[in-house]
């Protein structure tokens, strides 16, 4: 039943395995920054975005962009490389609002 999934995964080595489960993790991560944002706007009624959406995103965005560079995909990495930029600059504009406020 391993070398099922690991034939369905496309890995061939440990190294190979350990690197798709990181991929995996930081996806979950990136999804998980969704629910977070769904269940806080379902509370508040209204649209919102917390924080924790920005921190997912850093996190699952790097590790995704980890994952893309060992893979050496340019069209993942640029993908990610942009979006992790973005999530910082969020998280920057959100910081400097509150210290002004």
């Amino acid at each position: 039943m391993i070398e099922a999934i690991l034939n369905f995964l496309q890995v061939d080595t440990p190294t190979e395995a350990a690197w798709v489960a990181i991929g995996l993790v930081g996806q979950l991560l990136f999804t998980a920054r969704f629910l977070v944002q769904w269940i806080s706007s379902e509370r508040a009624r209204r649209s919102i975005i917390p924080m924790a959406f920005w921190y997912f995103s850093i996190g699952g965005g790097l590790i995704l962009l980890s994952y893309a560079i060992y893979r050496k995909d340019p069209v993942f990495i640029l993908g990610q490389s942009m979006g992790v930029f973005i999530y910082l600059r969020n998280i920057w504009l959100i910081r400097t609002e509150a210290r002004q406020g």
